[in-house]
């Protein structure tokens, strides 16, 4: 049973298995999801409440409405969407989802897409609506409506689930910035290396499996979209690659491996995608800057994006359409993760965000050993040495268990034997 236990604990399960579990294409609602019907129009639509995730269906020509009632004019709303076609059905390049927040006039307080793009494959897809406080428009309390349609619908007509998670943000205890960062260090970085450690991605935001820097590898079978999250504190800094191993076969398969990063309210960051002739490739995300409060301000959503510390998504998608070409697989894929820049204090926050601890970072200790100063979420100031040690060489709770109880039997031995030498003889 230990043994079975660290298996896991390192993430050494095969990726078959894991993709077994699921299916090719599925997605992993969030446990307990509440089933949610929006309507046509405002009138009658029903509430999101912050802090639930709900699940619904949108079908190929709807327009669906739903009522967020903000009782307080300084905190700012999120509302992500996640439309998951069904698997195997036909997607254009430019089908997708449009996500927009509308204040009780009917003033548009923000829209948001998300579309298929160049790989032509289903997959899930997310577009985050926000009534963001301290902005000229939406800035009161009241009703707003958020509203989810369809784009183009070129593709399937079948229609698709949707996973909604709104998330409310309390306002600064005291007067925060004002203003984007002026300057940050937007080179690229030197390669990542390291030894290679096996992990396989869950199959949604809830799903999401912890990493921390390193190389790490699965194999996914074409259809197939992983989810990671990755711990980020105020001042640290993410970087990431992904490469498609080769295969056998000659053609050309337009976004074959997307790889895409999400905030903690599931908010795009960065989206990138290689195209693919069986030759071995490695996309990798833009420079980012550290993450800080004032990036709400910048323009460039790859900045703005990195407004809060928390869990941040990587998800990549293997395109289906690799199975013509170059067959059913699974194709090996490399993640390189770099975590760097010195975490701080974040700012103060005049109440609790729902959900509670969105925006904290989670398990740090065990999947992100701290380098380049400080550790995430204040990793490296606390837990056992032992316990550091355990989390930085890649060790699961399995393998640390047995080293524990290993370390105890020796002790036990070791004072029987001191006991043994100080009885008298006859």
């Amino acid at each position: 049973m230990l043994l079975a236990l660290g298996l896991c604990g390192t993430g050494l399960l095969p990726a078959a298995a894991a993709s077994a579990a699921t299916g090719p294409g599925a997605y992993a609602f969030a446990p307990g999801a509440q089933t949610i019907e929006g309507t046509a129009s405002a009138a009658g639509a029903p509430r999101l409440d912050p802090g639930r995730v709900y699940r619904g269906s949108l079908p190929a020509h709807g327009r669906l409405t739903y009522r967020l009632d903000l009782a307080d004019a300084t905190a700012t709303a999120y509302v992500p969407v996640t439309a998951v076609p069904p698997a195997h059905t036909d997607v254009t390049s430019t089908d997708g989802i449009r996500v927009t927040v509308r204040d009780a006039h009917g003033a548009a307080c923000s829209f948001a897409t998300a579309r298929f793009g160049a790989g032509l494959s289903p997959r899930p897809v997310t577009a985050l609506g926000k009534r963001e406080a301290g902005r000229a428009l939406c800035r009161g309390a009241g009703t707003y409506s958020v509203l989810v349609e369809r784009l183009d619908t070129g593709g399937t007509s079948a229609p698709w689930d949707l996973e909604l998670a709104p998330v409310m943000e309390p306002r600064l205890t005291s007067p925060g910035p004002t203003g984007a960062p002026q300057t940050w260090d937007s080179a690229s970085p030197e390669p990542i290396t390291g030894e290679t450690r096996e992990r396989a991605g869950g199959a949604g935001f809830t799903a999401a499996r912890a990493l921390g820097p390193g190389v790490w590898r699965t194999a996914l079978v074409p259809g197939r979209t992983v989810f990671y999250k990755v711990p980020l504190d105020w001042g640290r800094r993410l970087q990431a690659t992904a490469e498609l191993g080769g295969a056998a076969g000659h053609g050309y398969i337009g976004g074959a491996l997307d790889l895409s990063l999400y905030d903690p309210v599931r908010g795009l960051a960065d989206d990138v995608s290689l195209g693919y002739t069986g030759v071995r490739k490695q996309v990798a995300l833009a420079p980012l800057p550290p993450v800080e409060y004032a990036n709400r301000y910048a323009a460039p959503a790859a900045v703005s994006a990195l407004r809060f510390a928390g869990d941040y998504y990587l998800v990549l998608h293997l395109s289906d359409r690799l199975t013509e070409t170059f067959g059913p697989g699974p194709y090996e894929v490399t993640l390189r993760v770099r975590v760097d820049g010195r975490a701080h204090a974040g700012p103060g926050y005049a109440g609790r965000p729902e959900p509670d601890g969105v925006f904290t970072p989670t398990a740090q200790d065990e999947a992100a050993p701290p380098i380049g100063g400080g550790g995430a979420g204040g990793a490296g100031g606390t837990g056992s040495p032992a316990m550091k040690a355990v989390a930085a060489g890649g060790i699961g709770l399995g393998t640390a268990l047995l080293l524990v109880l290993g370390g105890w039997t020796l002790a036990v031995r070791r004072a029987q034997t001191r006991v043994s030498a100080q009885k008298p003889t006859a």
